[in-house]
């Protein structure tokens, strides 16, 4: 299965007390390489809203195995299923250099295109070297 990833690094102030990147941040890392990835692929998210195009978040699951500390590097991983109108996007945190698993998750995303729920078809041709299909 084809993957984007991309190498990231703990900022100090993305850490709790404990020195311990904070939960939430693993939300906005997850967030940050779907963003590099969609444009990557020629996409940039202003364009899209623009043209009252918006992929949102419709539901957000993760798992966390292992803390990331201030001034770690990671990959970003994010593997692209289709299944009906949503994108299932399956990602993963690894530090690096050992590519120690820090956190899975998986984010659906659907499609509002001028405020209604619609088949993202503009997705699926830009994102078809990616796309796993689910029925």
């Amino acid at each position: 299965m084809k993957y984007f990833e991309t190498t990231i690094k703990v900022r100090d102030y993305e850490c709790d007390a404990q020195g311990v990147v904070n939960n939430a941040n693993y939300l906005h890392y997850f967030e940050a390489t779907r963003h590099e990835f969609m444009e990557m692929c020629g996409l940039r998210l202003r364009d899209l809203t623009e043209k009252n195009i918006l992929p949102v978040v419709r539901n957000a699951q993760i798992s966390y195995k292992s803390s990331l500390r201030g001034s770690d590097i990671f990959l970003s991983r994010v593997y692209t299923e289709r299944e009906g109108l949503k994108y299932i996007f399956r990602q993963e945190i690894r530090r690096l250099p050992e590519e120690t698993l820090c956190a899975k998750g998986i984010i659906e995303v659907v499609c509002l295109i001028n405020g209604k729920l619609a088949e993202p078809k503009l997705f699926d041709e830009i994102f078809k070297d990616y796309i796993v299909w689910k029925n």
